[in-house]
């Protein structure tokens, strides 16, 4: 898993804008459960394990182009001290609809999906391009 130093000094380098991570960077390694929809880690949300298995089934599909974490804001802030992902990236040819049931949004516990990211395109770094007839839509637990 990347550190939070790491992170800090990619978005640095980057004119200080949240990088997109992959999902290996995000949760390979990572035990904190609560780095990602914390509001729902105890309540029958699954655990980051099979979060992140359905995101690499989704990201191995070939419709998608690629997945990512979108990182919390908060985290760039002095004083914070850990990982913490708003909700993750996906790049797909694929609808909404499809999206949703592959990653079984309701066990998630999260939103359906919808087009765009968290923040301002601007805000963020490390986006990989997308591919003509795709689009990026957003995985978010609220």
């Amino acid at each position: 898993m990347i550190t939070r130093e790491e992170i800090l000094a990619r978005a640095a380098d980057r004119g200080n804008r949240i990088p997109l991570l992959t999902l290996a960077e995000f949760f390979d390694g990572n035990d904190v459960e609560d780095s990602i929809a914390p509001n729902q880690h105890g309540y029958g949300r699954p655990g980051l394990i099979e979060i992140a298995a359905r995101l690499r089934a989704m990201e191995a599909d070939d419709a998608v182009a690629w997945v990512r974490v979108q990182l919390h804001e908060e985290m760039f802030e002095d004083g914070y001290d850990d990982i913490s992902a708003e909700s993750v990236a996906i790049c797909t040819a694929l609808p909404d609809d499809v999206v949703d049931a592959r990653l079984g949004v309701e066990e998630l516990q999260a939103e359906p999906v919808w087009e765009g990211l968290s923040y301002d395109h601007d805000e963020f770094c490390d986006v990989p391009p997308v591919p003509d007839g795709q689009r990026v839509l957003t995985l978010v637990w609220d």
